[in-house]
């Protein structure tokens, strides 16, 4: 089991590249890749989101690149000819005009606005894939260590929560039985205490007591509350993503619990299932984040 919360980073260098890639997550119910690249990077998105979908199910990740190029060959210098000779003969007729000295020299023109300019030379494409693809390789796996880490502690609140609500079960299937009688002999109370000097029809309030205990009989719950339990412990231990498996569990075990309690005419019971409802809860909070 895994959550989805996590970081990791990985860095790649070779032939004075280097790429640092880093990887934040956190839950979200698929997996939901975003990062934002400068153009020169443009290229190794689609191997960065690769990389990333063959390894991880679900989660919201943020990715950041940081790229540096320490080449000979990274960036050469380029002089706008046409802006220069522009600026000497503007210099030059305004020497001739105002008689002043000249000292014009390369050093000092190629200081002038706009004349000079540092050009980024064109990057080899699969080298930066490459690239990419080692350090968000190295990225994942320090981001999934972290996501495993995160997962233990998840399965133990989850196999607690579990173990807690399975007991409220047994709660309740044990208090079911005597629901109806005790209901039989509430009843047979009321009916004396109002109709003292009247004899009883007994046959009707056996049937009464037998339509009450039809309407109240939650064994099919149970059973299927048992399942759903023994599904949920399953899934603890499989070794695929089990996240939205999970949820879909929870979902039936709320249902089975809302279906007893409102059958559940006795407090005792009521009880119990409520204390079940709040470990279902607390499960479908923890769930959120488990891959």
């Amino acid at each position: 089991m895994k959550s989805m919360t996590g970081y990791g980073k990985g860095v790649a260098a070779l032939d004075g590249r280097e790429l640092t890639v880093e990887l934040k997550s956190v839950n979200h119910r698929f997996l939901d890749v975003s990062m934002r690249l400068p153009r020169v990077l443009s290229c190794i998105e689609d191997a960065v989101r690769t990389t990333i979908a063959d390894r991880l199910a679900r989660g919201h990740v943020d990715v950041f690149v940081n790229y540096r190029n320490t080449r000979s060959d990274a960036k050469t210098v380029r002089v706008d000819q046409t802006l220069l000779s522009a600026y000497v003969t503007a210099a030059r007729e305004a020497n001739d005009s105002l008689a002043l000295r000249d000292d014009l020299t390369l050093s000092n023109v190629l200081r002038l606005p706009d004349v000079t300019e540092i050009v980024p030379a064109d990057e080899d494409a699969d080298a930066l894939i490459a690239l990419a693809k080692d350090a968000t390789a190295l990225a994942l796996d320090a981001l999934i260590e972290m996501r495993a880490a995160e997962g233990l502690r998840l399965r133990a609140a989850l196999q607690s929560g579990v173990d807690a609500m399975d007991a409220y079960r047994d709660e309740i299937l044990a208090r079911a039985p005597f629901v109806a009688e005790d209901y039989r002999k509430k009843l047979n109370e009321r009916i004396e205490a109002v109709l003292s000097d009247t004899e009883i029809d007994r046959a009707r309030l056996a049937t009464e007591v037998a339509l009450f205990a039809d309407r109240c009989c939650i064994d099919e719950e149970l059973v299927r509350l048992k399942s759903h339990i023994a599904q949920f412990r399953a899934y603890l231990d499989a070794a695929e993503p089990v996240g939205r498996n999970m949820d879909f569990i929870v979902q039936e075990m709320n249902r089975e619990c809302n279906t007893i309690g409102s059958k559940a005419n006795d407090a005792e019971l009521t009880k119990a299932v409520l204390a079940c409802k709040a470990e279902i809860e607390k499960l479908r909070e923890q769930i959120q984040n488990v891959e």
